[in-house]
């Protein structure tokens, strides 16, 4: 077991649909498989949804198929969804949790106060930086190898408001300029900031995490703190 930082470079461990489907059963939300072969977990309010939906291969975000899909909903009997965020295999199965364990203790899962800034603030505590061209809207890690961004909505990204100019917090690992990314993350634009903030805050986080394999796009960048 290796215990490495930083966070948003050290993958998934190959153990994403495990670590987050623990974190879901936790909480007390009822999972059962679909028709198309992905495991649907649904909260106790059933305004809360999270599907893994890696083997319906649905779509790509930055060259990776998207692995979980979070989902809200204003009321029990609605058809649609609010709001959707969508990740893909390799994200750290630490900031999923964290941002489900905001999600889920929210009282109303659709609507949030914070603004834009919230997202920026949480990553500027954790020692990351603005973007010196778009301080506003982007900020990155020290090592330039993470990246959260408000962005135009990429395609298939389902949200509540129609509207086609829409912008969305995306996140991604590029361990080096021009490398395959190592995982990307994309909110509709209806995701409540506090919630990206929750995401992001634990993205950037100091801490180290445990992992047995390293993803070898990142090894050389990762530090290793102990060894057990």
């Amino acid at each position: 077991m290796y215990w490495v930082t930083p966070r948003h470079l050290a993958g998934d461990d190959d153990a994403l649909a495990e670590r987050i489907g623990d974190t879901l059963r936790g909480l007390g939300w009822r999972m059962w498989p679909t028709s198309r072969n992905t495991l649907l977990y649904v909260s106790p309010d059933e305004l809360r949804g999270a599907e893994w939906i890696l083997a319906s291969y649905p779509f790509e975000l930055g060259g990776l198929p998207v692995a979980w899909q979070l989902s809200a909903r204003p009321h029990a009997d609605a058809a649609m969804t609010e709001w959707n965020a969508y990740f893909t295999a390799g994200v750290p199965p630490e900031a999923l949790a964290d941002l489900l364990l905001a999600l889920d203790a929210r009282e109303a899962p659709d609507t949030g106060f914070a603004d834009h800034e919230s997202v920026l603030t949480a990553l500027s505590a954790r020692g990351w930086l603005r973007d010196m061209d778009r301080p506003r809207t982007t900020a990155t890690d020290p090592g330039f190898s993470g990246h959260v961004s408000l962005e135009t909505l990429p395609p298939l990204i389902h949200d509540a408001d129609p509207r086609d100019d829409l912008l969305g917090w995306q996140a991604w690992a590029e361990p080096t300029l021009g490398a395959p990314y190592l995982w990307c993350a994309s909110f509709s634009a209806s995701v409540p900031h506090d919630l990206v903030a929750a995401f992001a805050s634990s993205l950037a986080s100091p801490v180290p995490v445990p992992r047995r394999t390293l993803p070898e796009s990142s090894h050389d960048r990762l530090t290793v703190v102990r060894r057990g």
